[in-house]
């Protein structure tokens, strides 16, 4: 595909964003004078700058291409990862284990297992967290070079060392706080540059309901084909949505990676880490209004011959992820070109330094000096959280080009998903709330279900076995292998977690004061309205979820 031409002033919008977001990072970088400053942002953030950087942070190429793309693939099943697969999750973590992490000071979720179990589970958690972090922030790197090389022509190697240079570059500054400033200018660039596709593909297929008769059954519904896997486009069953996503990916996610929950962390207070997933609840529920909704609009062009609507092909195989950048190609005047390119690169750059902010911090204290250097001073974590960007940016350069070999983003990311947050979210839920959990058996019922994930992946992909004996049902399907093998290794961490916890030393109910769900006294907003505590909020943001899966059922 030749690239799409752009305007002089296409260029200006592009280098003007991208002159303003180095600016940010030399200007940041006279009040990144601590670790602290560096890895949490001093703890100076209200609910809504936390919230609007913590929905940020996940609002990287796997929103933005990998959505619209699958939503090509699957149909609106996609927006099950919006809603039931994340919104519950969001309120769980702002209700129930933000007080956890938040009081405790920790500096990363490995931090919260070490104190509430001991140092070799903080250490396989930190290692499986950072290889994951790299592989994710790949996609991030991919995805910024497929936009450059779609509009621009660059060469794909030019495209990644220039996308990699710049996040490096103003991460390395002045950390996560420029990582928040900027995530927050990106969700508004994000909005204003991409909700016109929305509009404009309604104006040129006539309305929302003509949109969606011109697909298939199984591509326009969300639940009321879920009972028979044949007769949706994701291939899956209910309980799989309900299980394998709605319950262990998501809530594994929301609760557990470090890259959005440190910026709840960076709040000012508790109340404002509370109210930072909750309040981003909300934006995460109007997302499939700017994605989703997109996504069906390239279908619906792609089943009219006389639309001239074609995905891309790279080897005779159909690129999924181009379906965004084409519609911006297919609506966008000259000058609009400019701001929708932006808009995409400002949404892979917020996802490449979200991920780039957490692993460095997680490198630095649960790896470096838990490991390596126990004695490092503040200055010196300073200086190794600085050289351990750069050095995870040239690694994500190489984990770029084996995202790139995915048909679709969103299945990859799925996988390494499947891999470590799932098992990880276990162990969390009975370290926080069963006190006789004990550090060997969160170790190894750990190792256990991080291994059985992998080696799942690994018995599907190479065809030891077939894939139906994990999703108890004769359809292939990708998605649906992703979302049950989460739910199996979540098992197989859960259970051996507690049979090895029976016959191991437990530690005492003193020790775990302030860790554990009932031995911690908590008096939380007590002399607050009703209608001001967190937990209002939660109930508005439940009940739009509800109404929302019943509108489009």
């Amino acid at each position: 595909m030749e690239a799409i031409g752009l305007s002089l002033i296409d260029w200006i919008i592009i280098l003007v964003y991208f002159a303003f977001v180095l600016g940010i990072g030399f200007y940041l970088r006279k009040f990144t004078t601590s670790e602290e400053d560096f890895f949490l942002a001093g703890r100076k953030n209200s609910s809504w700058v936390a919230g609007l950087a913590f929905l940020s942070a996940n609002l990287g190429a796997l929103e933005l291409l990998g959505m619209t793309g699958n939503t090509f693939k699957y149909g609106m099943y996609v927006a099950h990862f919006y809603w039931i697969g994340a919104i519950p999750a969001m309120l769980f973590l702002g209700i129930y284990m933000m007080p956890f992490y938040y009081s405790s000071k920790i500096k990363s979720i490995p931090g919260y297992l070490k104190l509430r179990f001991d140092e070799k589970t903080r250490v396989l958690n930190g290692i499986a967290f950072a290889i994951m972090t790299l592989l994710v922030s790949g996609i991030n790197l991919y995805a910024m070079a497929l936009v450059l090389h779609t509009f621009i022509g660059w060469n794909w190697d030019i495209s990644m060392w220039v996308s990699a240079i710049t996040v490096a570059a103003y991460v390395t500054l002045s950390g996560l706080m420029s990582a928040i400033f900027t995530e927050i200018i990106q969700f508004f660039l994000i909005w204003f540059g991409l909700f016109l596709v929305s509009i404009l593909g309604i104006i040129e297929i006539g309305s929302l309901d003509q949109i969606l008769t011109r697909l298939p059954e199984s591509m326009n519904t969300l639940w009321s084909t879920s009972a028979d896997p044949t007769q949706n486009g994701m291939l899956i069953h209910w309980g799989g949505i309900v299980l394998g996503l709605g319950f262990v990916l998501s809530f594994g996610y929301w609760t557990t990676d470090f890259l959005v929950v440190q910026r709840a962390f960076s709040a000012k207070d508790l109340r404002a880490a509370r109210m930072t997933p909750l309040l981003a609840s909300f934006f995460k529920m109007a997302l499939p209004f700017l994605v989703i909704l997109a996504g069906l609009i390239a279908l619906a062009l792609s089943n009219d011959p006389n639309s001239g609507f074609k995905l891309l092909e790279d080897g005779g195989q159909v690129n999924y992820d181009s379906a965004l950048p084409l519609l911006i190609q297919r609506y966008y005047p000259s000058g609009l070109i400019g701001l929708g390119v932006t808009a995409l690169l400002a949404g892979f750059m917020a996802g490449q330094a979200g991920n780039i902010s957490a692993f460095n911090t997680v490198w630095t204290y649960d790896i470096y000096k838990s490991v390596l250097n126990r004695n490092a001073s503040d200055s010196h974590l300073l200086w190794m959280g600085r050289a351990s960007t750069i050095v995870g940016v040239i690694i994500s350069l190489g984990t770029a080009y084996w995202a790139k070999s995915f048909p679709s983003i969103m299945d990859y990311m799925q996988a390494i998903f499947s891999w470590v947050n799932a098992p990880l979210f276990a162990t969390m839920l009975l370290g926080m709330f069963v006190w006789w959990i004990t550090p060997n058996g969160a170790f190894w019922g750990l190792v256990a279900g991080m291994s059985s994930s992998f080696l799942m992946w690994m018995g599907v992909k190479f065809h030891w076995f077939n894939e139906s004996l994990i999703t108890m049902s004769g359809v292939q399907s990708d998605m649906a292998a992703n979302f049950w093998r989460a739910w199996w290794a979540w098992v197989i961490c859960f259970g051996i977690t507690i049979i090895i916890s029976l016959f191991t030393k437990k530690r005492s109910k003193e020790e775990l004061v302030g860790l554990v769900k009932g031995l911690t006294q908590t008096k939380i907003d007590e002399h607050v309205p009703f209608i001001k505590k967190p937990e209002f909020v939660a109930i508005i943001s439940l009940i739009i979820l509800v109404m929302l899966n019943l509108l489009f059922w």
